[in-house]
């Protein structure tokens, strides 16, 4: 084999060319490769040389082309050598009489990986900062010999042995963030040093100035020359003054030293000692002062202050109505290493959110004018697609509460998107309520709450052997039956219709509404200043009364029970049971006590819900319907003072600030209706509720009572549970690891890691839902997945991709410090993937 970067050039570029083509045109402006060509020439390899004459070299290579289409000897090739430059274009190609071989072949060079630098830097990929300075300083390049003279030394053959690596950039990484074993040599022997002063200056022209011999005092220099480098060449402007002095490698090392630092980054062992050392050289170098004048840092974020500042750009690009930046600067740092620190994650995670929200409420907002010409084009607008406004909004919030923010950088971009959503609902509310004032309530043609007994469960257990589970969930609003329907598909056909609460859209009315003959049956007192909810005159206004009035319809065949208790398996149900009402209130009750922190009970009822199917699936319920009293909206918008003031009357009920029951007059600021065109029935004549979103009273970050889409368009899921054996799952494995087998978190907010792996290579999977929680020993839940990118905010799951890493945020408990193990579930069985067991070590 040939020897040197000519010898390169033959056996790794035009020979494996010739091989695959057939046919071979070399161009040549400098004349540097013919050498290299003519010795080519073999039996089955014909060089034609067009220095001399070109007619004649058309002549032969004409010749030789036809001989080798004709031939059957394989690896019969022909060459030709044409000294000039390549032709590029069309026209160039037309008066190029040895284009026509280049056609039926290949040519060289055929792109820019084909120039001479990249040659040699190809040759020789441990030399790149040599041979680049070499080309700087050699106009048209060096001659082989002088390529050849490069690194002819040997190339470190202590650091190699001793490291166990090959490549230059093996050698740079293993100094920097060694293995525990590489780090017990370099601790252990001597001799390497003065080959690594060597290697340093080859590789990237550093001097060192530390004369420690130990590898702590040469890593130290190397870690901040090397970071400062990238630095420096990322930053799209000069160097503030008092950074001019700070050593740094020449350009000519950029290659090795972006790829060094990348590598250093994103290798799982190496990220966090990086992490590491970045802040240490900021805080050494005082970077964030010194270069708090500069407006543009380039798009690396080699140190945590540039990800601080693309941050708070990626919040302009939102304030400022420019989403492209924002969405460029998200796509940018989704990866990176920055985001292994839970707290920067969870704001960046908030960011996604806003963006998610602002540009869903411009974008519906264009909408609205042809979606509000009735009451039934508005329903339907909001049914079929404004939903999702409200979704956007629920993830926002809840990432806006699971975000620490002791810096006020996310202020502007969490007022920007509360402001957005409220011009949107604001002025939707204001079309809503003027068809409801025409129309009345529940509209016609559609399917009420006060029905869906009668109609999906009454009917259905009328035949022998049917079997329903009725699941009353309190204050699950439309857009959280979706989700919830999406994550029920695997236990059966899954069927979500929209509902319409009965007003007031409180629990003791809405929740009377779901039992059977409610639409004719239910009505309205006034007792002691409130509502007292009948069923043909029998008081249903506690849990207990209305569980005693199914008991009485159905006997035996009724029982109910907590969802959690079912779900967890605390509560028996007999055989005889044709009906089981389950029956959750935590969603309601936590978001009355603390909205600003209760929004994770949403995750946790889905999850409920879910486990629950699931078992009534495997128990042989035939169905699940799942109901709900109203819906809620969440008032997090509301300005100091923001309040609507009552309309003047007799008002004997105030339903939790949304609804007045009594007597009184429509002004420019409510909406007074007598009682029946609402249909309520009973002693009430008239109603009075708001226009606009606010409430009577203030300081409701969460209400319900009165009538907005949020609070009056519910979901109806029926479940149809298949029966039957499944098909086998295919066998799979999910790995939890914590940086790199660490035992001990230090922070509130954790990054943990996930990986799926396939037993079965042939398995059809595209990939798994997953729940991640931290469990004290008695089995209490102490931390749970954060809402963000990989995680789904309606239940917290996590989707994993079967090869691929995928990183979440766990979210302590505040109040919990201890042993605690991680758990990975399955959330439909609750089973167990994996678990690892780690400890609080809190720095604060």
């Amino acid at each position: 084999m040939s020897i040197g970067i000519a010898g390169f050039i033959a056996d790794s570029i035009l020979t494996p060319r010739l091989r695959q083509t057939g046919c071979l045109v070399v161009y040549d402006t400098y004349q540097r490769y013919r050498d290299i060509c003519l010795g080519l020439a073999s039996d089955t390899v014909r060089v034609v040389d067009t220095s001399e004459s070109s007619i004649e070299s058309r002549e032969v290579a004409l010749v030789a082309l036809r001989e080798v289409g004709e031939s059957n000897v394989t690896g019969k090739a022909v060459l030709v050598y044409v000294p000039a430059k390549k032709p590029e274009t069309d026209e160039a190609k037309q008066v190029d009489p040895f284009a026509i071989y280049a056609e039926c072949g290949t040519v060289f060079p055929h792109d820019d990986g084909d120039e001479y630098l990249s040659l040699c830097l190809r040759a020789k990929p441990d030399r790149t900062t040599e041979i680049r300075r070499v080309f700087a300083d050699t106009p048209g390049g060096p001659s082989f010999a002088v390529i050849d003279a490069i690194g002819s030394g040997g190339g470190w053959p202590q650091l190699r042995a001793v490291l166990g690596v090959e490549s230059a950039r093996e050698i740079l990484c293993a100094l920097l963030a060694p293995t525990e074993t590489q780090t017990g040599v370099l601790k252990g022997q001597e001799g390497w040093q003065p080959e690594a002063r060597d290697f340093l200056h080859a590789a990237l022209s550093l001097t060192l100035k530390t004369r420690g011999k130990t590898w702590n005092a040469i890593a130290d220099e190397v870690w901040r020359f090397v970071l400062f480098s990238e630095f420096v060449f990322d930053l799209p402007v000069a160097l503030p003054e008092a950074l001019q002095g700070v050593p740094h490698a020449p350009v000519e090392a950029k290659p090795v030293t972006e790829d060094v630092c990348h590598r250093l980054r994103t290798e799982p062992r190496s990220s966090s000692v990086y992490i590491e050392r970045a802040q240490s050289i900021e805080a050494e170098l005082n970077l964030p002062e010194l270069c708090s004048a500069v407006e543009d840092l380039g798009e690396k974020d080699t140190f945590p202050f540039e990800e601080r500042t693309f941050l708070k750009r990626a919040i302009k690009g939102i304030t400022s109505d420019a989403p492209d930046v924002a969405h460029s600067l998200l796509a940018r740092h989704e990866d990176s290493v920055w985001m292994g620190k839970g707290e920067n994650r969870s704001q960046w995670d908030l960011v996604r959110a806003a963006l998610s929200l602002v540009e869903a409420c411009v974008d519906f907002e264009r909408q609205v004018p042809e979606h509000v010409r009735s009451l039934d084009s508005v329903l339907d607008f909001y049914v079929g697609s404004l939903r999702e406004v409200d979704r956007c909004q629920r993830e926002f919030e809840q990432a806006t509460s699971d975000c620490f923010d002791a810096s006020g950088v996310l202020v502007a971009v969490i007022t920007t998107a509360r402001a957005r959503y409220r011009h949107l609902t604001e002025k939707v509310q204001a079309a809503f309520v003027k068809h409801v004032e025409a129309a009345g309530w529940p509209p016609a043609g559609r399917m009420s709450n006060a029905e869906s007994f009668d109609r999906l469960v009454a009917d259905y257990l009328k035949e022998n052997g049917r079997r329903v589970a009725y699941i009353m969930v309190d204050a699950l609003r439309y857009e959280l039956g979706i989700a919830l329907q999406r994550q029920l598909t695997e236990e059966g056909t899954v069927e979500i219709q929209a509902a319409y609460a009965q007003l007031p859209s409180i629990t003791l009315v809405g929740m009377a509404a779901l039992l059977p003959g409610a639409k004719s049956g239910l009505s309205l007192a006034l007792e002691n200043g409130g509502i007292l909810p009948r069923m043909n005159d029998v008081p249903v206004v506690s849990v207990l009364q209305r569980m005693s009035f199914l008991k009485k319809q159905y006997g035996d065949r009724f029982s109910e029970a907590l969802l959690g208790d079912f779900a967890r398996g605390k509560s028996k149900t007999p055989d005889t049971v044709d009906l089981l009402v389950l029956r959750s209130g935590e969603i309601d009750s936590e978001m009355e006590a603390t909205p600003e922190m209760a929004l994770s009970i949403i995750p946790n009822t889905l999850k409920l819900i879910r486990v629950a199917v699931h078992k009534l699936r495997a128990m042989g319920f035939d169905r699940a319907v799942i109901v709900t009293d109203h819906g809620f909206f969440l008032n997090t918008q509301a300005e100091a003072g923001d309040i609507c003031a009552k309309p003047s009357g007799t008002w004997s009920v105030n339903a939790h600030d949304r609804m007045l029951l009594g007597d009184g007059t429509s002004d420019s600021n409510n909406v007074v209706m007598g009682a029946d065109r609402l249909g309520i029935r009973g002693d009430f004549a008239q109603a009075a509720f708001p226009r606009s979103m606010a409430p009577y009273g203030g300081g409701h970050i969460y209400f319900h009572g009165g009538v907005s889409l949020q609070e009056v368009v519910v979901p109806i899921i029926v479940v149809k549970l298949e029966t039957g054996t499944r098909p086998p799952v295919a066998r799979m494995s999910v790995k939890v690891s914590y940086k790199s087998g660490a035992k001990k978190i230090t922070t509130r907010l954790p990054v943990l890691e996930l990986l799926l792996t396939l037993d079965d290579l042939f398995a059809q999977v595209k990939g798994i839902d997953v729940l991640l929680e931290a469990q004290d020993a008695r089995g209490n839940v102490v931390g749970e997945t954060r809402p963000g990118s990989e995680v789904n905010p309606a239940d917290r799951t996590v989707r994993l991709v079967p090869g691929q890493v995928t990183q979440v945020i766990l979210g302590m408990d505040p109040a919990f410090e201890g042993k605690f193990a991680v758990k990975a579930l399955d959330p439909t069985t609750l089973a167990a993937y994996d678990k690892i067991d780690l400890e609080t070590d809190y720095l604060v």
